[in-house]
């Protein structure tokens, strides 16, 4: 296998094709809030690229103190155990009967469990800070994927036939059939760019929750994507 095959899916030519879109976009509507939403993913992106740097130092410092305060709970409770058990000794050094066995028992199963849950808890404390950072960039991705559904929602290829008859709340389409496939193009295509940006989030994160949030994110711009082809494909020729 080629080395190419494992190169990763980098942030610079994302926000280079972002920038063509943008640009290609502000050419041809200017006036429109497309353009703006173009923006927006610029900003993303760079949210994306600069926010592994900006939170590198408070995740090191967070990982360092759980990994101190691990270290404490689990002397914390072999100190309580080896306690617990001198408290059930007699003064001969040993247990009197079984029911001696059961306080003893029952002390050293709970302190067991509570740091348990204690290190399981501080030892993902660092993987949660991350993961809540992501997954707050990858909300802000999904509602920017239907923002541009609703742009793409109004322009009805119907209004573009000689047999259209407007309503009185029909909103008027002021564009050229070319205009509305170059248009719907463009929200197809950034879709796609939305799901792209979406990747980058999961670049170098392995966590099954930032994971499945990604696939979900692409799948949902997969089906606005379709349906604005449908919309494409029976423009009037």
């Amino acid at each position: 296998m080629t080395q190419e095959l494992h190169e990763p899916l980098e942030a610079d030519p994302v926000r280079q094709t972002v920038q063509l879109l943008h640009d290609r976009i502000a050419a041809r509507f200017p006036k429109r809030g497309l353009r703006k939403v173009a923006a927006d993913l610029l900003t993303m992106i760079d949210s994306v690229e600069t926010g592994p740097t900006a939170n590198q130092g408070r995740i090191r410092m967070a990982r360092l103190a759980s990994r101190v305060l691990i270290v404490a709970i689990l002397i914390a409770t072999g100190v309580a155990l080896v306690l617990g058990f001198r408290d059930a000794l007699h003064d001969n050094g040993k247990l009197s009967s079984s029911l001696d066995w059961l306080p003893l028992i029952e002390t050293t199963v709970n302190d067991i469990v509570f740091a348990g849950l204690a290190v399981f808890f501080l030892f993902s404390f660092p993987e949660r800070i991350q993961r809540g950072r992501t997954l707050a960039l990858l909300h802000q991705l999904r509602s920017m994927a239907h923002i541009i559904d609703m742009h793409q929602l109004t322009k009805d290829p119907e209004q573009l036939r000689e047999t259209f008859v407007p309503t009185a709340v029909s909103e008027p389409l002021n564009m050229t059939r070319d205009e509305m496939e170059r248009y719907l193009d463009y929200c197809s295509e950034m879709l796609s760019l939305v799901g792209k940006t979406a990747a980058l989030c999961a670049e170098e994160s392995r966590d099954a929750v930032v994971l499945d949030t990604v696939s979900t994110i692409e799948s949902l711009t997969t089906g606005m994507s379709r349906k604005i082809w449908q919309k494409i494909s029976v423009l009037p020729k």
